[in-house]
């Protein structure tokens, strides 16, 4: 349909551009990755921040190491924003898009600490966060369209009644 031939690269843009970004200029990411890393570990109980999971949270994790995840991560929302743009397998890399945008969530969920923060660095924050929702929604959306053509379930159940009505009629 000429309409998601149209949309689909216009919603794939942002995930794209978001990405390359990231790419491109890593340190500000990395900077706001290891604030929310030191965020969620500070709200691990003790035993946790000692084990795995705190290990995990980005106590281990070098600059270089936590540069390099963030690069990763956006080359990967590229890399799944240019196959839906092109229509590559977009359902997957829709609901790829959507799993790798919760990590963006996560890292402007607002905080005890934006209450410090200055108005407008707040208001940005929020901005961003309300954005990554809207675009993780919008991936799910477009992660289950189905193009008007049925779903695996539908087909599976439909193969099953056709394979037990042939059984049927050769009995």
């Amino acid at each position: 349909m000429l309409l998601r031939r149209l949309a689909r690269p216009l919603f794939a843009s942002w995930f794209v551009t978001e990405g390359l970004d990231v790419v491109r200029h890593p340190a500000a990411h990395a900077a706001e990755a290891r604030a929310s890393l030191t965020t969620l570990r500070s709200r691990l109980p003790e035993p946790a921040r000692q084990g795995p999971a705190g290990q995990a949270l980005g106590r281990e994790l070098t600059e270089r190491q936590l540069t390099s995840i963030v690069q990763a991560h956006g080359a990967a929302l590229a890399g799944a924003g240019v196959l839906l743009a092109v229509g590559k397998a977009p359902r997957t890399a829709a609901l790829a898009l959507a799993a790798l945008t919760v990590p963006l969530i996560l890292t402007n969920l607002p905080t005890k600490r934006l209450r410090t923060e200055d108005p407008a660095v707040r208001k940005a924050r929020r901005d961003r966060f309300v954005r990554a929702l809207a675009f993780t929604g919008g991936a799910l959306i477009a992660g289950v369209d189905l193009e008007g053509r049925p779903g695996i379930s539908w087909r599976l159940q439909k193969a099953r009644s056709e394979h037990a009505a042939a059984k049927a009629a050769s009995d």
